[in-house]
């Protein structure tokens, strides 16, 4: 098994086209075609990381945080990426990383922080918007239903929880083909006309050109007509957060410490308690506080997430309580999310979850 169908599982699950534009998702290290002896699933790439795997002989490292961020001018050893580089590459050690692709899937991380909260009613907190396309073709009535059923297996149609949605009307095509064409109806030099269904469907923006050639390779005519149009409607099955509901109203202090043991930190940073109950939970696996507004305008009683600076506990305003559980700690559960996926695609292979402890910070 080669590194490249191990990064077409990942990818297929979690597009890198749905990565924020300062990520750096995708094969990090290593040579696509080198063949996998095994895979170790971790949070962060670290050089204890990398000799673990090099120890238990995996030479594909799957991480969540992308060893390289920023554009690297040397590889001489000066800091902890360049050693880990260079490590890799002595030692023919893949890296690869899925990060914000990951956060930004509807059921990636923070689907599985909501899991473990046990919420209901979920829905993305803040949807990515201009990432979807109407797709729109015009098909001979009798090959509507091939042309609809290509699209479909190429993943046009889907909505929300919905699949093969396509919009279909009857009308008449017009056309005539001068001599150099090769019409599927009509004559050369005539004027055709022809009942056809016009079908529109949805996609995402990363798919347009799988879509487009399964388009052609159903369509009948030479020369099939098509739109495609940018929409900016937002994709709620994509974006930053989650919003959900607890079946049982909790108190506050009580919630806090659940969480604790969800997470399994010794200590929350939150603001002052608002003496109600918790109904309605955001969260944000790792640096949320940009999508605090977002919290606050549909109404959550809490936002749980991380990072978040001193002067942005203000911006609660007495509206909310955050909870900053920690980024390592929020985020953890992508290492379960990693090994589901590859353990379901490749259940016989050797797949295993790091026991190196990444987290930088500790408290004491």
């Amino acid at each position: 098994m080669k590194v490249q169908y191990v990064c077409n599982i990942l990818e297929e699950f979690a597009p890198l086209a749905l990565q924020e534009a300062y990520d750096n998702a995708g094969l990090i290290v290593g040579e696509p075609f080198m063949e996998v002896t095994g895979i170790l699933i971790t949070l962060d790439v670290t050089m204890e990381v990398l000799e673990e795997a090099h120890r238990k002989e995996c030479n594909f490292i799957l991480a969540h945080h992308p060893l390289i961020f920023n554009p690297l001018k040397r590889l001489i050893g000066q800091n902890e990426t360049e050693r880990c580089v260079v490590f890799a590459l002595k030692n023919d050690l893949a890296v690869y990383a899925a990060h914000t692709n990951l956060d930004n899937l509807w059921n990636g991380v923070n689907h599985k922080i909501a899991e473990k909260l046990q919420l209901v009613n979920t829905q993305v907190l803040k949807p990515l918007s201009h990432q979807l396309l109407k797709l729109i073709t015009f098909v001979p009535h009798a090959y509507a239903d091939n042309v609809r059923k290509a699209l479909f297996d190429a993943g046009a149609g889907n909505i929300g929880n919905y699949d093969s949605c396509s919009f279909n009307v009857e009308g008449k095509g017009t056309f005539k083909a001068d001599e150099n064409a090769h019409p599927f109806v009509g004559e050369h030099n005539e004027f055709h006309i022809e009942p056809e269904t016009r079908i529109e469907v949805i996609l995402p923006y990363y798919l347009k050109s799988s879509v487009l050639n399964a388009l052609l390779q159903a369509h009948p005519y030479e020369e099939p007509a098509y739109d495609l149009i940018l929409l900016e409607n937002d994709w709620h099955r994509t974006g930053a957060g989650l919003m959900g509901n607890l079946e049982t109203p909790i108190d506050e202090l009580t919630f806090l410490r659940n969480l604790k043991t969800v997470f399994s930190v010794p200590c929350i940073r939150h603001t002052p308690l608002l003496g109600k109950d918790i109904v309605k939970v955001a969260v944000c696996g790792g640096s949320g506080s940009t999508f605090l507004r977002n919290a606050i305008q549909q109404g959550a009683d809490v936002f749980i997430s991380a990072d978040f600076k001193y002067h942005e506990f203000f911006n609660a305003d007495g509206k909310i309580l955050i909870a900053d559980v920690g980024h390592y700690e929020s985020e953890q559960f992508t290492k379960d999310i990693f090994y589901e996926i590859i353990s379901k695609k490749i259940p016989n292979f050797v797949v295993k979850i790091s026991e190196t402890y990444t987290n930088p910070i500790n408290y004491l």
